[in-house]
This record gives C-alpha cells, structure tokens and sequence, in this order.
C-alpha cells in the first residue's frame, strides 16, 4: 500500500511521509539552498561566465563566491574552463553542464513565482517559444503530454 499526500493538502500531519534523508528536495536544499549559489546559477543561465564579472553582479565577495563556485563545479553543476585575454593572465570561466542545465526548469519556475509573488515593478522576463513567439507557462503534464493542475496532483510514497 503507497502512501499519498495532496501538494496542496489542507490537512495537518505530525511527520513528513519521506525522512528528510531519504528526501530529494531536502538534499537539492542542501546544495542549492542559499542565496549565492542561486545567484550565481542565475549568472550562469543568463551567460555570464567570468568570475569578475558575477562578482559584479550579484555583489559577493571573493571568498564567497570562490567557495559557491567550488561547490558547484564539485557538485558537476559547474565546470571550470580556462580562458585568457590578450595580455592577460589565464583565469577560468564557469559555465553549466548537463547536469546544470537540467536545473532551468526548477530555476524558471522560481523565478515566476518571484515575479508574479514578490516583485512589485511587474515581469521583467518572459519565456517565449521561439518558432511561434508564444509566451511559455510553468506547467505540470503527464507522460502523455496533458497539463495537469496542482489541485489534481497527489505525492506517492514510492517503497
């Protein structure tokens, strides 16, 4: 018999069906859970690459963003890939793998909630279809394809 919980349950547990380490979105925390790393994905998805430049940008210090850095290239979401200026020294650039990549959808999802729940001057971006220059919607589907609300989406406990 699996265990099921609504994502939108109205009702009142005393523990968690899964054990937070035996949970994906607790580890995914655990790596992804804090403000430089989700900045600095962000840098990432948006093509910026060099370490100076998303200094810049979000504003961190050097050990701060060292230390992201190292954890994400660790992590296999980053990797370091050497570049050199004409009458620079070498330094590296970081720019997102596979792996890294398979985190878009998770990051665009964040950032419409952001815009839609905390940002007060409106969307700044939108996601457009290429071929149609529709506008793209966050959206869960089945493996067939249908869209399905969150109200109709229910958590099973896999044994």
């Amino acid at each position: 018999m699996s265990k099921e919980a609504s994502l939108n349950a109205g009702r009142q547990r005393n523990r968690p069906l899964v054990a937070i380490n035996e949970c994906g979105l607790a580890h995914a925390a655990g790596l992804l859970g804090d403000r430089w790393v989700l900045l600095i994905l962000r840098e990432a998805f948006y093509g910026v690459t060099r370490f100076d430049a998303i200094r810049e940008d979000i504003g961190a210090s050097k050990h701060a963003l060292s230390s992201r850095l190292d954890l994400l290239t660790n992590a296999g979401i980053l990797i370091s890939r050497p570049y050199r200026e004409p009458g620079e020294r070498e330094r590296n650039e970081y720019v997102l793998t596979e792996k890294g990549q398979s985190l878009g959808p998770v990051l665009l999802m964040l950032l419409d909630w952001g815009q839609t729940y905390l940002q007060s001057s409106g969307r700044r971006v939108s996601l457009i279809e290429r071929s149609t220059g529709q506008t793209v919607k966050n959206a869960f589907a089945t493996e067939d394809g249908r869209i399905v609300v969150g109200a109709d989406i229910t958590l099973q406990i896999c044994s």
